[in-house]
């Protein structure tokens, strides 16, 4: 078993920016990586199996829920000390953090701010301590990028809603236990639904051969007339942008995330650059892999500037929705590009299991994907600046 290394880098003196809280919260979840996460990481991913075993350990550590309030079962901490612990946890690897980020921000966030007080103290408590898991439910087979055009739907059957319609590449799906769904009513306007598992009708069959986010369990929704009663509606907020207001949050979460990926990589790069030997010396020593390794920690020192000013806005209730994809897009990119060059600079040892540099590029695969895709998120930042949408 290989013992974990990990330095993160901070050429900008970063660390000074952060609050001592900030700091101790980082501290705790990157230990947890590096004591429960990184052993067994490469080995869940050549298995293809979620380790649920990590799920009361990422409780522990405020992973679930980290800012929510205390008084839900949160830890109540800010939003920038959520960035930290999504960076650290994708540092160990995307599909965990991919768990972290969907019980957070995807079903916890939705059911704080548009459920009910019932809902709240029903629900909360036991999702920050990883007691119950969720999901969310928004992207369909035929729509991605075009959430609103969903065929999911529900009608009032009187004492209950009736719901039909299927989700899929939905995270947590074939262990969750329940379910934060978007559907159309009668008059095609989009609510949440918490939907739980042992309603009849309802299923989440698993998604298997995927090359990428081994280690997260992904799967379908379907709704085959499944009564939800009327109670698990989220009544304060409907539309569109009532989803797209949990993915803000959740992309908000990746940017960090894919920087702890990018980090990782760039770490790994430079201490295996310093070691081997050719030609009579270290290849961190010839130009070449100096390049490649002054670029990354460039990019890594611009992505740490931009997350932690988000972190900032965020917390400060000022932030919009275009800022966050921009951020989102430029740190999953950037990380993808580092993942490449890291990997050449290990020549075949980078495809490994040795090394965690293929995992995260197979997973970062996914991340650009996921949550709007880089394109997508290039439209929303044109659309913002010019005040003209190419969507339609």
């Amino acid at each position: 078993m290989k013992t974990d290394l990990f330095e993160a880098p901070d050429y900008y003196n970063l660390d000074d920016l952060l609050s001592e809280e900030h700091k101790l919260v980082r501290s705790a979840c990157r230990d947890w990586v590096k004591r429960e996460l990184s052993p067994i990481i490469e080995d869940s991913a050549q298995r293809a199996e979620f380790p649920k075993k990590l799920l009361s350990g990422l409780a522990e550590i405020g992973a679930f829920g980290s800012y929510i309030p205390e008084e839900y079962g949160g830890a109540g901490l800010d939003q920038i000390s959520y960035g930290l612990i999504m960076q650290e946890i994708e540092r160990g690897d995307s599909g965990i953090r991919s768990t972290a980020s969907v019980q957070s921000s995807l079903v916890m966030y939705p059911i704080w701010k548009y459920g009910t007080e019932v809902q709240r103290k029903k629900y909360l408590p036991a999702l920050a301590t990883g007691e119950l898991m969720g999901c969310f439910g928004l992207t369909e087979p035929d729509h991605g990028s075009n959430p609103g055009g969903m065929v999911t739907n529900f009608r009032d059957m009187g004492d209950h809603f009736l719901l039909n319609g299927a989700k899929m590449w939905i995270s947590n799906a074939p262990f969750a236990d329940l379910a934060i769904v978007w559907a159309k009513n009668e008059e095609g306007r989009i609510y949440g639904l918490i939907v739980e598992r042992g309603m009849e009708g309802f299923t989440t069959p698993e998604t298997h051969n995927k090359w990428s986010l081994r280690t997260s369990a992904t799967g379908e929704l379907i709704f085959d007339n499944v009564k939800v009663p009327k109670e698990n509606l989220l009544p304060e907020k409907s539309g569109l942008g009532a989803p797209l207001g949990c993915l803000d949050s959740a992309r908000y979460g990746i940017a960090w995330g894919a920087l702890g990926a990018a980090m990782d990589c760039y770490d790994t790069a430079l201490r295996y650059a310093k070691e081997r030997i050719q030609f009579g010396k270290p290849i961190a020593a010839t130009q070449l892999q100096q390049k490649k390794l002054a670029e990354m920690i460039t990019e890594i020192t611009k992505a740490q500037l931009l997350t932690w000013r988000l972190g900032v806005l965020r917390n400060e209730d000022r932030v919009t929705s275009a800022q966050i994809s921009m951020a989102k897009r430029n740190n999953v990119d950037m990380a993808l590009h580092i993942a490449r060059e890291a990997r050449q600079v290990l020549g075949a040892m980078g495809i490994t299991g040795d090394y965690s540099i293929m995992r995260h590029m197979m997973n970062l695969e996914s991340v650009v994907t996921y949550e709007g895709t880089h394109d997508i998120h290039l439209l929303i930042t044109g659309a913002d600046i010019t005040g003209f949408s190419a969507f339609k």
